[in-house]
């Protein structure tokens, strides 16, 4: 069974089976993310809500990227290791999008910033904020015209 453990690059990384997570990631410098390439972002995102991570709220952004989400159990008890979906994620958004730009290299920062929610009060602070995050920099009047803004409503 899997149990608490940290890594480390340039941040740790916290990962405990059933805990949520707050998770930040960025383009490359002065990455910019035109509109059909957050559409493919958030579609990846959501490819494996339900199977491998339950997916709270998430916002793509022009240049990052926050997400409020759970990794789901497997069979033997552990959970589903958060920097292995994170990597799948900005791989194959990443390929899919370079593809469409017919260049090659690396879209997304190598790190995250990812936190451990402790609490009810800290969950939807952090989904208020990921909500409120496009109307912060200026997209939209209001959170539900965010067109890359994905919010479990169940």
């Amino acid at each position: 069974m899997q149990s608490f453990q940290i890594t480390r690059r340039n941040l740790p990384h916290w990962q405990e089976p059933g805990r949520v997570y707050f998770i930040t990631w960025r383009c490359k410098e002065d990455g910019f993310l035109a509109p059909e390439e957050r559409q493919i972002t958030m579609e990846t995102l959501q490819h494996w809500n339900g199977k491998k991570w339950t997916l709270y709220a998430a916002a793509v952004l022009p240049d990052h990227v926050h997400v409020l989400a759970q990794p789901l159990c497997r069979d033997d008890g552990g959970a589903f290791d958060l920097g292995e979906i994170l990597h799948s994620i900005k791989r194959f958004s990443a390929r899919k999008i370079n593809q469409a730009r017919g260049i090659t290299g690396s879209l997304w920062q190598d790190e995250r910033y990812d936190r451990i929610i402790r609490d009810e009060a800290e969950f939807l602070e952090k989904w208020q904020y990921i909500r409120n995050n496009p109307l912060k920099t200026g997209l939209v009047l209001f959170p539900e015209d965010y067109p890359w803004l994905f919010e479990k409503t169940e």
